[in-house]
């Protein structure tokens, strides 16, 4: 049987490639068991600097397989109560979401949970929540008002209707939209700058931009403040 989930790591990337493409990549718990192995694996492996999350074939993620629905535990795959949500919460590293195809509810929510995400010129997005009657649970009502705004959120979640990668630009849900047969390229050239940077103050960058999260523009600002002065003080000063 074919693996669910492909993983491979090269110079400090790892790349991890959904792969049911004769179901569109649709979410099963086994799909889920190994997508969280995965990213598992990114965070305790000292080599891994950035992690790269696309599909294989012609979607992204069709989201979850309807098929599965009553046989399959999709709300807790591996019994230790994680979500996806969590892991990627969890993980220091930088992960890029390259959006080759369709990215469905559920794959749209994993979209979403990436730092950022580059999009083929097929890629199409939609929250179908509101269609499909499941109740979105890994971040879609608030990772896609933080990336589009609120309004535009609404819109897609409200109607549940598809936007394709150029519009999902203008709206700053994707990062850079590129040729189908680039989109690896690119996704791979980007990680590869982000090797290249100082991995330790990455890190502290990468927690501060989070920081905005659950914190006014002020708290972050002396957030940041507080890390700078403790991480630089002595030099500074002269010390």
């Amino acid at each position: 049987m074919e693996k669910t989930v492909l993983y491979e790591v090269e110079d400090s990337i790892a790349i991890i490639t959904l792969n049911r493409p004769e179901r569109r990549n649709s979410i099963t718990q086994d799909l889920l068991v190994n997508l969280f192995n995965s990213f598992e694996e990114v965070i305790k492996d000292d080599n891994i600097k950035v992690a790269i999350l696309t599909g294989n074939g012609k979607s992204f993620c069709s989201g979850i397989d309807l098929s599965v629905i009553g046989t399959d535990n999709l709300g807790d795959p591996r019994g230790d109560g994680k979500t996806f949500a969590e892991i990627l919460s969890a993980c220091e590293k930088p992960v890029i979401g390259a959006i080759n195809g369709h990215a469905i509810t559920g794959g749209f929510e994993m979209a979403l949970n990436c730092d950022f995400l580059i999009a083929s010129e097929n890629a199409l997005f939609a929250d179908t929540h509101t269609i499909v009657g499941i109740h979105p649970g890994w971040g879609a009502t608030q990772w896609l008002q933080e990336a589009a705004g609120q309004r535009m959120a609404k819109q897609m979640s409200f109607t549940g209707k598809f936007i394709t990668a150029q519009t999902a630009l203008q709206h700053r849900l994707v990062n850079e939209v590129v040729p189908p047969d680039q989109l690896m390229e690119r996704a791979i050239q980007i990680a590869a700058d982000i090797c290249d940077v100082n991995q330790d103050i990455l890190k502290k960058v990468k927690k501060l931009i989070e920081y905005r999260n659950g914190a006014t523009l002020k708290d972050s600002l002396a957030e940041e403040k507080k890390r700078f002065e403790i991480d630089t003080g002595d030099k500074l000063s002269g010390k």
